[in-house]
């Protein structure tokens, strides 16, 4: 069984930590091993603090992949990736982080630890890159990204709500195949693909969503809003 998560929140952006416990409840192993992957941000030491002081507390052995100070040769980062139940891949800059990966040979790997039940997540440029393409400001302003590990069809878009222009623009995107069609989410939701196929939705915020967004055959995009379970606790 593949697993994969797209967030739209959790230690980095919420004090509740509902998503990441969401998270843990979906990881094989009852005291999984957590690999965070910050390459995104450029390893910045704050958000390795961060992540540390979320994760520690919890029932599980966290631990972080840093790349821009690599540690590991080639069979040792195989080895440790392949040993994590969850890596969990931190915001940023899209582009940057898929070609770092790439560099490293960490894509192949990701892919590899996917194939073998490794549980996938990540938050903006951690969602992103999962997928065929993706909606990003890597490059300053808004526009489309149409590359990625391809693990999920489809492309995502994250912030839906929160930035300006985010809504538009990756509707416009997906309305003239720039992007393909895909899912677009809100500040809070998280979205659990089993195989590919959307197996769960959940939300920390009541008025959170997450939307399949398509082409609509007439040079636009249609939206359409999928149910999502509130998190116990959430306010």
């Amino acid at each position: 069984m593949r697993r994969l998560a797209l967030l739209g929140g959790g230690f980095s952006m919420d004090d509740d930590g509902l998503l990441d416990d969401w998270v843990l409840g979906h990881a094989r192993a009852s005291r999984p091993k957590v690999c965070f992957v910050p390459t995104a941000s450029g390893d910045a030491p704050a958000y390795l603090d961060r992540f540390f002081s979320a994760f520690r507390p919890r029932v599980c052995e966290p631990s972080v992949l840093p790349l821009f100070r690599r540690e590991l040769d080639d069979a040792e980062l195989r080895r440790f990736l392949l040993s994590q139940d969850v890596v969990y891949v931190g915001g940023g800059n899209t582009a940057n982080l898929l070609a770092v990966w790439r560099a490293h040979g960490v894509d192949r790997l990701l892919c590899e630890a996917y194939d073998r039940g490794t549980l996938l997540c990540g938050i903006s440029a951690g969602a992103n890159c999962w997928a065929e393409g993706s909606h990003t400001d890597s490059f300053g302003p808004l526009t489309f990204l149409p590359d990625g590990l391809g693990l999920l069809s489809g492309s995502v878009c994250p912030h839906y709500d929160s930035e300006p222009g985010r809504r538009s623009s990756y509707q416009a995107a997906v309305a003239v195949g720039a992007l393909p069609a895909g899912w677009a989410l809100e500040d809070g939701v998280g979205a659990l693909f089993t195989d590919g196929l959307l197996a769960e939705t959940v939300t920390r915020a009541p008025q959170a969503r997450l939307f399949q967004v398509e082409p609509d055959g007439e040079n636009g995009a249609m939206e359409r809003a999928l149910p999502c379970r509130l998190l116990p606790e959430a306010q």
